[in-house]
């Protein structure tokens, strides 16, 4: 069972308000609006993007890693390899 289960109702909506969001920044481009006007557009679909990520980091770490770590130590160490290369991911993104 994957950690985030509980909300992934919650997940669903919010990345279907983006990729509602996403289809008014395509139509704002072919519709050709003002450069500015987009890319707040893009900013406001980054920062819903970041907010899903970092939801579903929290919910690793509260249930995927504290799991492992009562299985055993190895299971820890993978568990928190896996949460710190995916802050790495999205540090760099």
């Amino acid at each position: 069972m994957n950690g985030y289960t509980g909300t992934k109702e919650d997940y669903l909506r919010r990345l279907r308000r983006v990729e509602g969001q996403v289809r008014g920044i395509a139509r704002m481009v072919e519709e050709e609006e003002y450069c500015i006007d987009v890319l707040t557009q893009v900013s406001a679909v980054t920062k819903a993007l970041q907010a899903v990520s970092l939801g579903l980091l929290e919910d690793h770490i509260a249930h995927c890693v504290v799991d492992a770590a009562r299985d055993s130590d190895e299971a820890a160490d993978q568990k928190v390899q896996e949460a710190a290369a995916a802050i790495a991911r999205l540090v760099r993104s």
